[in-house]
């Protein structure tokens, strides 16, 4: 009687590990997956500005940010976190926040990218690119 109880909690157990990594893997984007954007990142003496190098209907989006209140941006620009939309096919559908320290830029991936988050130093001046799958040149 052991022996069946043994084998039917082995069995229990091994679906519901099965389950939850099928529930899990259907919220994360592969990156086949992901549209392609680009941008470029730069701090500037009044604070960041970003430049749109594909996949957005903007082009430049400058604005002073701090850490206590990040900024959110879509394919169409400065957005809020809980209002963004995407419904242009020409355009990749993105959601991401990002803040300054004194030190760094936080960026936070909400949608449509394969970072959570992406932390790095740029001193005033300095720029940074980010596409959908990190930090590149």
């Amino acid at each position: 009687m052991k022996i069946k109880f043994k084998s039917i909690n082995v069995l229990v157990q091994s679906s519901l590990a099965v389950m939850l990594l099928l529930v899990t893997s259907s919220f994360t984007q592969t990156p086949s997956e992901l549209q392609e954007f680009k941008m470029t990142i730069r701090n500037t003496d009044k604070g960041l500005e970003l430049q749109s190098l594909k996949g957005s209907a903007w082009t430049n989006l400058s604005f002073t940010i701090n850490n206590h209140h990040p900024q959110a941006v879509d394919e169409y620009g400065m957005t809020e976190i809980d209002k963004s939309t995407g419904n242009d096919p020409k355009l990749a559908d993105f959601l991401f926040t990002i803040a300054k320290t004194k030190d760094s830029v936080i960026l936070k991936g909400v949608k449509g990218t394969a970072w959570k988050e992406l932390t790095f130093s740029l001193a005033k001046g300095e720029s940074q690119q980010v596409d959908q799958m990190g930090m590149t040149k």
